[in-house]
């Protein structure tokens, strides 16, 4: 295989995984199914309407069809969607409500989408099955697909699902029962759990505070009057003694329990403070801007950092559990993000702790140990203090352009990056 075709092709696996979101030819059923009640959008390309309805809509490219353009024919979309798909309860077809109409530009290639909420009239108590039947382009197109997804679904551990299908309609399958006893309570716990792991595995400013953390925690500081003493300090001449402040000396761990135990407390702690803000966030007592949040999280990496080369603090925890509770407004835009409503909230905020403590922990796990062999080298100190600098630099740059709007190199793009090398966004997604 040739060289540039072996490079291409994660990328290629990446662009296909995100094209499955939205393609041509298909339409699309997203359900929300809460505790008391269920709520659904149909996604329409306009391809397909324009020709069921003979309208000339644009469908894409440099010019597209506006919400404006689209309200001319929403009676007629609205009535051809309630002949073509009925959902159905012990045999009895449930009333639906139209409640909102959106368009959805997609991309040149791919078009736009039409978009119609609607809500189930008389669902109370969500049923362990329905009956679906969809017909929306079968007539016009023999080759269309219609794809039925649970968008949302708490104690089925789903949230904000937008790509993987729990029914495909075909011309020669129209009509098909979706289940819904994959539900329990454990599930949706155990999902909020994941969802806490997963925001700190792709949150690299929270990654970057932990990293600021990490460094200093495989050696000590400590005073010239204080008792407790070091096998050995770090080699002489190293960068830390001379850029530390005379009254302190730098002396490494001797053993790696306590050395491990002691970054364990200082994570947790941060835990404890996040959890307070998120929970006053989640249950809108507290709420503060995000501007704000993002802001002053990007300068807590860079105080973190700067704290280890000139300590500003008698000890860290005062920084970790005061930036703590900013991290925790931020993690509470998170579980907005993935549209989780206030249902079961209790256990989504326990779960969601859990979860990004479990994810803190892991991430420890993976950067303590090799920091720590390396301690006593002479390559730690320049680990030590260009880490730290690197760190203050690039916090800094992320809260100029929080803050002020100041971004050259557009941090989006870093992040972006970095998503991209973890493999969780397509390339396509850096460059737009």
């Amino acid at each position: 295989m040739p060289f540039r075709l072996l490079f291409a092709t994660p990328f290629l696996l990446l662009l296909t995984n995100y094209s499955l979101a939205h393609n041509v030819g298909q339409s699309y059923i997203y359900l929300r199914i809460y505790e008391k009640s269920m709520q659904g959008r149909f996604e329409l390309n306009l391809s397909e309407v324009n020709s069921l309805l003979g309208t000339s809509l644009k469908e894409g490219g440099t010019a597209h069809a506006s919400a404006e353009d689209l309200e001319p024919y929403l009676t007629r979309i609205q009535r051809h969607l309630s002949e073509n798909v009925s959902f159905s309860i012990d045999s009895k077809v449930q009333k639906i409500s139209f409640t909102k109409s959106d368009i959805l530009h997609v991309g040149a290639r791919t078009g736009s989408f039409w978009l119609l909420d609607f809500s189930f009239d008389e669902v109370a108590d969500i049923p362990e099955t329905m009956e679906v039947r969809s017909n929306i382009f079968f007539d016009q197109d023999p080759v269309h697909q219609t794809w039925l997804m649970i968008e949302y679904n708490w104690k089925a551990g789903i949230h904000k699902n937008e790509a993987i299908p729990s029914l495909i309609f075909t011309p020669s399958s129209q009509e098909q029962r979706l289940s819904l006893t994959g539900s329990s309570m454990m599930k949706g716990f155990i999902a909020m759990i994941y969802q806490g792991m997963k925001h700190i595995w792709i949150g690299l400013d929270h990654i970057l505070f932990l990293l600021a953390l990490l460094l200093p925690a495989v050696i000590s500081r400590f005073r010239k009057d204080n008792e407790h003493q070091f096998s050995r300090h770090l080699p002489t001449g190293s960068k830390l003694s001379k850029i530390s402040p005379k009254f302190l000396e730098w002396g490494p761990w001797d053993k790696f329990r306590p050395a491990f135990i002691n970054v364990l407390k200082v994570v947790t702690f941060f835990t404890l403070a996040h959890t307070i803000t998120l929970s006053l966030a989640a249950l809108n007592i507290v709420v503060l801007p995000g501007r704000l949040v993002e802001s002053i999280i990007a300068f807590s990496i860079a105080l973190a950092a700067f704290h280890n080369i000139r300590p500003i603090f008698q000890n860290e925890w005062l920084i970790v559990f005061g930036f703590g509770l900013f991290h925790g407004f931020g993690f509470a835009s998170v579980l907005g993000d993935i549209g989780l409503s206030g249902e079961y909230l209790v256990l989504s905020l326990l779960g969601f702790n859990i979860g990004v403590e479990i994810g803190q922990i892991v991430i420890i796990c993976l950067i303590f140990p090799p920091l720590f062999m390396i301690r006593r080298s002479r390559l730690f100190p320049h680990i030590f203090v260009f880490g730290s600098i690197f760190l203050i630099l690039l916090s800094l740059y992320w809260f100029l352009g929080r803050a002020i709007g100041f971004d050259v190199f557009g941090e989006d793009l870093i992040v972006d990056i970095y998503l991209w090398i973890k493999g969780l966004i397509s390339p396509t997604s850096t460059i737009s």
